[in-house]
């Protein structure tokens, strides 16, 4: 590790830029007007220098202008220096005061001109503090004339480049002598926690040289404005750095604290936003199960109620089905037993009319043997009245009488009669229907094509 204190080597040179900065920001006369005036000196006082033709005013110098020839001169002084003008032969100053103007005879006279603007002065006391370590103390001091009448005669304004060079140096002196005084009586930490009782006493001690401490006669006519502490720099840079560490490694252990409760803050947000995002999922996946769960029983009801539905329905068709085939096949039987009867009562008249025929024959016979004694007039009558019995015979029992019942009751044994299941068509009418045989062959016919149906 280095030795050299960086930080203290830039302190200095910050001080010196200052420095340099302040010393080039004081006022600065113009150049004197064209025309070589005749070269002069001052009759005396430090404020008197020489003047020549081109010559630049020096820094801190007051500018004043010598108007006149001869003996009969006029120096003008700016409003903001004072003056103080003094004439051979008397006891007491002619002129004195801020900005005052007044003629000027280079044989007997003399003057003096200080500026009267305010002085800073900046100080850089190398000090040795109570744990015998060194401490660099910078300060500033600023001051005013406040009784040129006294100052004048107490200090020394003779410089003719800088009339404040000298007072400025003589305070600076004093204000360090009175730093170390007070530092080496101080501790390190105390001389960079509290700058306080160093500007007191430095205070105290310039005020009682410059101001008197209430006594004008002691004081040199100074006004002290302020005095301030700008830094205190420890010069070892090992003990600043020795200095730094307590604070430091406190500062370290704060901050590793924070970290550290930062850190379990964050994890205890994360760890509660972890079961608050787990308990989220997991009630999100029992409402999802739950409507699963209740979409599938609705689905399941659905298919259920569907299948019974079909069942019944398929039941009822059945059922359905059944009964119409049952009674399909009741009317079928009836329709047979119908045409059974119809078929014996079919039968039972032809029987009937051949018996009367029959009987009409032997009749007619016996009739025709009785009368064959008789004339041919009665066997015509009785030709005669079988023909007729013949006919009234046809006539009641002709098949147009029987399709005319069967026509009748058609209606009636059709409304009975179930839905087909197949359409078959029987054609009537293709044998003789005017005879009783031709009007059962055709019936015959009907129940034939009526049978395969009713056994399907």
């Amino acid at each position: 590790m280095s030795n050299t204190n960086t930080y203290l080597d830039q302190v200095v040179k910050q001080q010196e830029r200052l420095e340099a900065d302040l010393r080039s920001k004081r006022s600065v006369a113009p150049a004197p007007a064209p025309g070589p005036p005749p070269r002069q000196q001052a009759a005396g006082g430090g404020g008197g220098r020489w003047r020549g033709t081109g010559e630049q005013p020096t820094p801190n110098a007051v500018e004043v202008r010598v108007t006149g020839f001869g003996r009969w001169k006029t120096v003008l002084v700016p409003p903001n220096a004072f003056v103080v003008h003094t004439r051979r032969g008397r006891d007491e100053p002619l002129h004195v005061g801020l900005g005052v103007s007044f003629r000027y005879n280079p044989a007997i006279d003399s003057y003096l001109v200080v500026p009267g603007a305010m002085q800073t002065i900046l100080i850089n006391a190398y000090c040795i503090c109570r744990e015998l370590q060194g401490v660099l103390v910078q300060a500033y001091v600023q001051w005013i004339i406040e009784d040129f009448a006294t100052a004048y005669r107490r200090l020394d304004f003779g410089d003719a480049e800088d009339p404040m060079r000298l007072v400025n140096l003589q305070l600076k002196e004093q204000a360090e002598a009175a730093i170390k005084d007070k530092v080496s009586t101080m501790g390190v930490a105390d001389v960079l926690s509290d700058k306080q009782p160093i500007i007191e006493e430095l205070t105290a001690r310039l005020r009682a040289v410059a101001e008197g401490s209430g006594n004008a006669d002691a004081g040199l006519g100074l006004r002290i404005v302020t005095v301030q502490i700008k830094e205190a720099v420890v010069s070892s840079q090992r003990l600043w750095e020795n200095l730094q560490k307590p604070y430091r490694a406190e500062q370290g252990r704060i901050a590793r604290l924070a970290e550290l409760a930062a850190e379990d803050a964050i994890a205890e947000r994360e760890l509660t936003a972890g079961r608050q995002r787990e308990s989220q999922r997991i009630e999100s996946d029992r409402e999802l199960a739950d409507l699963r769960a209740r979409n599938g029983a609705l689905e399941f009801d659905r298919d259920a109620a569907e299948t019974l539905r079909r069942s019944q329905r398929e039941q009822h068709d059945v059922r359905a089905l059944a009964e119409l085939r049952d009674a399909t096949n009741r009317h079928a039987l009836a329709l047979e037993r119908e045409l059974a009867a119809e078929e014996a009562e079919i039968g039972r008249l032809r029987i009937e009319r051949e018996s009367e025929l029959t009987r009409l024959a032997a009749e007619a016979e016996l009739a025709l043997a009785a009368a064959r004694g008789r004339g041919v007039h009665e066997e015509a009558l009785l030709a005669l009245e079988r023909a007729r019995m013949q006919a009234a015979i046809d006539n009641e029992q002709s098949p147009e009488s029987l399709q005319a019942q069967l026509i009748e009751r058609l209606p009636e044994i059709v409304a009975r009669l179930p839905k087909p299941d197949e359409l078959r068509s029987v054609t009537i009418g293709g044998t003789d229907g005017t005879t009783v045989a031709g009007l059962i062959a055709e019936l015959t016919t009907v129940v034939g094509a009526l049978r395969p149906a009713r056994g399907g």
